[in-house]
């Protein structure tokens, strides 16, 4: 069944909440303004490269069990009201902590402390520099920005400009997730 929504419908985190539960197959996120936002599916080499993102995250989080690691399918509700989905995400042990047990199947409420976006075939990258900009005023202290097909890394830490990396042969993710770091073998085609 396709869904098909009017573009001038407004909802809130909740309802937004119903209909991706009766939906879940489809990609979506939720903008401030209560719009619901499609999310088109990635071609194979984008698929490949968030797997092994997200993958060495989650391995680093385990490691350290200084917090957890999310996939691009987990949503989380930012304080300004939108519903975000980032590539790869962490959020740390402390902010995990102030979840409530009713919530552990809901968004995560709140923003992750670090979110990496990685731009595809089918995105636009200043769509995406916006998000960045959005997961920044919402709280995030570190973000990635990667473009393979520029061979570029935009990072993004909280009240610093935005630093441009050019073929990076490694990134390291500084004191806001000590220790974590990816390789031109996972960043570049």
């Amino acid at each position: 069944m396709a869904l098909s929504l009017p573009m001038t419908l407004r909802v809130t985190p909740e309802q937004f909440w119903q209909i991706c539960q009766a939906n879940p197959d489809a990609r979506l996120e939720l903008n401030a303004n209560g719009e619901i936002e499609p999310m088109s599916p990635t071609g194979w080499q984008s698929s490949r490269r968030n797997a092994s993102i997200t993958a060495r995250l989650d391995s680093w989080a385990r490691e350290t069990g200084m917090g957890a690691a999310f996939d691009s399918s987990g949503g989380f509700r930012l304080p300004n009201g939108a519903v975000r989905s980032p590539d790869a995400a962490w959020v740390s042990t402390e902010k995990m902590a102030r979840v409530s047990p009713d919530e552990a199947d809901r968004f995560f409420p709140g923003c992750p402390d670090f979110v990496i976006e990685l731009v595809s075939a089918s995105d636009d990258a200043n769509s995406l520099r916006a998000k960045m900009g959005e997961y920044q005023e919402n709280g995030a202290a570190l973000g990635w920005l990667i473009i393979p097909q520029q061979r570029q890394v935009e990072i993004f830490r909280l009240g610093k400009p935005v630093e441009v990396l050019s073929n990076p042969d490694r990134l390291a993710a500084d004191d806001v997730v000590p220790g974590f770091e990816l390789l031109a073998e996972v960043l570049w085609p």
